[in-house]
């Protein structure tokens, strides 16, 4: 290990490595240090890295968390992030009626949004947008992490893999196994992720892919040409599927706002063409009179 750098200790422990916090000897700030090891069958640098370090190198934003070094030893390739000492996962359970708090959720809602336009702006999916993924300090700063998963998007859209995401945040799109998709996917997972703030719980649970679906329907209502055209090509066996008409949202996020309600309707929206943009929900009511926390 670089002498510029003073492991503190493990963070984090992942499929790809370890996660450790840092002393930046020059800087005398802390830092967030991902050790990913090559592994015996793989010849040079994991993909997932390489991906990750150069979308991170070319991206500044407030909301993104900032990529400070790469440095690659014999057997491993450290790269060195901007530390903040939570992830959204861990804040809600550490302080549950801080995060419960309604201009608490509206402050950390429109940060994700602000990285995710910025994202999507320089034509960028995340596609694994969750809690664990979104790191917060106790000042309630938000910053999206974890870019293993994006890519640059193509136009026109080329074919992507649909072994993305995690199961609880991913878009019914991607459930139904479409190869061409975009932005909305990183919406969906938004929308989510904000269900989940209210609630304290996933907004859709689901043991399988086709278990999720049913869930996401009993709730949103199964689509039909009408309601989604194209969804008959998509999934043929959509008509075999037990048909739920929709149910109230509100009743599933009670004590949120009609406003709230409604930005998080636009974004649980099943058909992705109809789906809001980053863009557009950073401009609804529901952020009206949104607040600094204290």
């Amino acid at each position: 290990m670089d002498d510029k750098y003073l492991v503190l200790e493990q963070i984090g422990r992942g499929a790809y490595g370890t996660v450790h916090r840092a002393f930046d000897c020059v800087t005398s700030k802390t830092v967030a240090m991902k050790a990913i090891p090559f592994r015996n069958n793989i010849v040079g640098i994991p993909s997932s890295v390489i991906r990750e370090t150069s979308l991170l190198k070319d991206m500044e934003h407030e909301n993104i968390v900032r990529l400070l070094d790469v440095q690659h030893h014999r057997n491993k390739i450290c790269v060195v992030l901007e530390y903040l000492e939570f992830n959204l996962w861990e804040f809600m359970r550490k302080f549950p009626s801080t995060a419960k708090d309604p201009q608490i959720i509206k402050y950390i809602l429109l940060q994700i949004l602000h990285g995710v336009a910025y994202c999507h702006s320089q034509k960028i999916i995340h596609r694994d947008l969750k809690p664990q993924n979104l790191l917060i300090d106790r000042n309630k700063i938000l910053k999206i992490a974890d870019f293993g998963l994006s890519r640059a998007v193509d136009v026109p859209l080329k074919i992507y893999t649909k072994k993305v995401a995690t199961l609880h945040y991913m878009a019914p799109e991607i459930l139904f196994g479409a190869g061409q998709y975009s932005e909305p996917v990183d919406i969906w997972a938004v929308g989510c992720i904000f269900g989940e703030m209210v609630r304290h719980r996933h907004m859709f649970n689901g043991c399988s892919e086709t278990n999720l679906l049913v869930n996401i329907f009993r709730l949103l209502g199964t689509p039909n040409e009408e309601t989604w055209p194209g969804v008959t090509s998509l999934c043929p066996f959509i008509a075999k599927i037990v048909q739920s008409p929709p149910q109230d949202l509100a009743e599933e996020v009670r004590g949120l706002e009609p406003a709230g309600v409604d930005l998080l309707s636009k974004m649980l929206c099943l058909d992705a063409g109809k789906r809001i943009t980053a863009r557009d929900a950073l401009k609804h009511a529901y952020f009206r009179d949104v607040q600094n926390p204290p």
